[in-house]
């Protein structure tokens, strides 16, 4: 359980099939925001920690960053939040601010990042589903 208490809040940035991909969004210094975001992490004495991964869905949103809490921010009910349209210095400021501070459960991010918070697919399928499931019920 040791593992799991010490976690860090971890930044998952998505760098898959369009996820820093210059050619959808070539006005985006990519690799200098993953290189800004994975110097944070080595500077945080280990409270933060930058992983990437392949496509991780949300497409349309790119770039995706997820944010999963640390270990303190799960036992205070943080959970993984998902920010997309993460292209910017200012959204990689707000990112960094936020996790920086504890992440999901310890700290609250700024209103600009709030408004790039999307559904992880798992949450946009259920939605999916419940909406269907309403219709049929009103027929």
């Amino acid at each position: 359980m040791g593992a799991v208490r010490d976690r860090p809040c971890t930044l998952v940035v998505c760098r898959g099939c369009c996820c820093g991909n210059p050619r959808k969004h070539p006005g985006t210094d990519h690799e200098s925001q993953l290189a800004r975001l994975r110097t944070a992490a080595a500077e945080s004495g280990g409270r933060l920690a930058v992983r990437t991964s392949e496509c991780l869905g949300p497409c349309a949103r790119a770039n995706i960053v997820v944010v999963q809490p640390s270990g303190e921010g799960r036992r205070r009910g943080g959970r993984a939040t998902w920010i997309g349209w993460a292209l910017g210095d200012d959204s990689t400021d707000d990112i960094l601010a936020w996790a920086s501070a504890g992440g999901p459960g310890v700290a609250d991010p700024s209103s600009a990042l709030v408004l790039q918070f999307v559904p992880s697919p798992g949450e946009a399928q259920a939605r999916t589903r419940a909406r269907a499931r309403g219709r049929r019920a009103r027929r």
